[in-house]
């Protein structure tokens, strides 16, 4: 099932399933659900699935089409696509991801970190040593607890944005840096116990200029915005998927990620101990919030390109036959964001 958030031209946010060339628009018969967290509260309440409720609440709901929603512009002159993720309160949205899953993004992380020589048999770098951990020991049995990834922390909700939004370049910001990857939407049930909805195309929009001064540097790099959508896929395995990724400047493609793998079968972790890993912290099961996990690229622009973003360079995300492409464009942030933050007394 292919879940969708938009905003009606009236203003009001509704939730659809698309069905062939149109949006089942769920709201229209069914106005308690005007979202996805609305749609998963009912089924946590009534111990339904998150599918088998939307499917009930397909019937005699008002057909939009798609192709209409995925062109509108997101400046609210006509009904559009948002992030199939959200919560009434943004701040309960907790946003992550994990890295160095994949061997190209080990590679990537490698680079910007140590000079490795052909001759040397040892990895060079805490990068290089935490992916063999996961190598080693990051596809444990079923019921037993793996290796732990490498885990970093993005933000709250506010820091979503959506299909057609842009992604700011901070003034304080020394690049900006794509990250084509997937993300996982979960929801904390009123037991405690975490709720996988499904997967959606990301950006994991980072600044790899800044990680490379030095790899403590890394969170500050990561607390960026990021692109989700514009589909949540409930029903995928995460085995295996192939993505591309492309920047265009001015109308021309200055960059081509070619075809990209991701899935566990490319993966140095499986995704139940990468969720372990993520949920066996009792503030990650907080009941009624809402999470986002990235789980990491096999490969960046950053590692062989000789430009830097720039305000206007749109960012494509594809995966023909998983989803609708995610598209963003980048635009600079506030001029005052890279002044000095001077803190007042209470």
């Amino acid at each position: 099932m292919r879940v969708v958030q938009f905003v009606s031209q009236d203003g009001s946010r509704r939730v659809g399933v698309v069905d062939g060339e149109s949006v089942a628009d769920i709201t229209s018969a069914n106005p308690g659900i005007s979202s996805v967290y609305d749609a998963a509260q009912i089924a946590f309440d009534s111990n339904r699935s998150f599918e088998n409720v939307l499917t009930d609440a397909m019937r005699g709901a008002e057909r939009i089409n798609y192709a209409g929603l995925l062109s509108a512009p997101a400046d609210g002159s006509a009904a559009h696509l948002i992030s199939p993720v959200a919560h009434a309160d943004p701040h309960r949205v907790l946003v992550s991801g994990t890295g160095l899953t994949h061997t190209g993004s080990m590679q990537s992380r490698d680079q910007m970190h140590t000079k490795n020589t052909a001759e040397s048999k040892e990895p060079q770098s805490d990068s290089a040593k935490m992916f063999q951990m996961g190598l080693e020991g990051g596809k444990p049995v079923q019921g037993k607890r793996g290796v732990s990834p490498e885990w970093f922390y993005k933000g709250n909700g506010t820091a979503i944005k959506g299909p057609g939004e842009t992604l700011e370049l901070p003034a304080f910001a020394l690049d900006g840096g794509e990250e084509p990857e997937l993300a996982a939407c979960y929801m904390i049930d009123p037991d405690g116990t975490p709720r996988r909805l499904g997967f959606s195309l990301g950006n994991e929009w980072s600044d790899h200029e800044t990680e490379r001064i030095n790899y403590l540097y890394l969170a500050p790099s990561k607390l960026r915005e990021c692109a989700v959508g514009p589909e949540l896929i409930t029903d995928f395995d995460f085995t295996e998927l192939q993505l591309t990724c492309t920047v265009t400047r001015d109308g021309k493609t200055i960059y081509d990620s070619g075809t990209l793998f991701t899935g566990e079968n490319y993966m140095s972790h499986t995704l139940s101990n990468c969720e372990d890993h993520h949920f066996k912290y009792p503030q990650h099961r907080v009941p009624g919030d809402a999470h986002v996990h990235f789980f990491g690229t096999s490969k960046l622009s950053f590692s062989s390109r000789d430009w830097k973003f720039a305000p206007g360079d749109e960012i494509k995300i594809e995966s023909p036959g998983f989803s609708q492409p995610l598209k963003n464009t980048v635009v600079a942030g506030s001029t005052t964001a890279g002044q000095v933050i001077n803190v007042r007394k209470a």
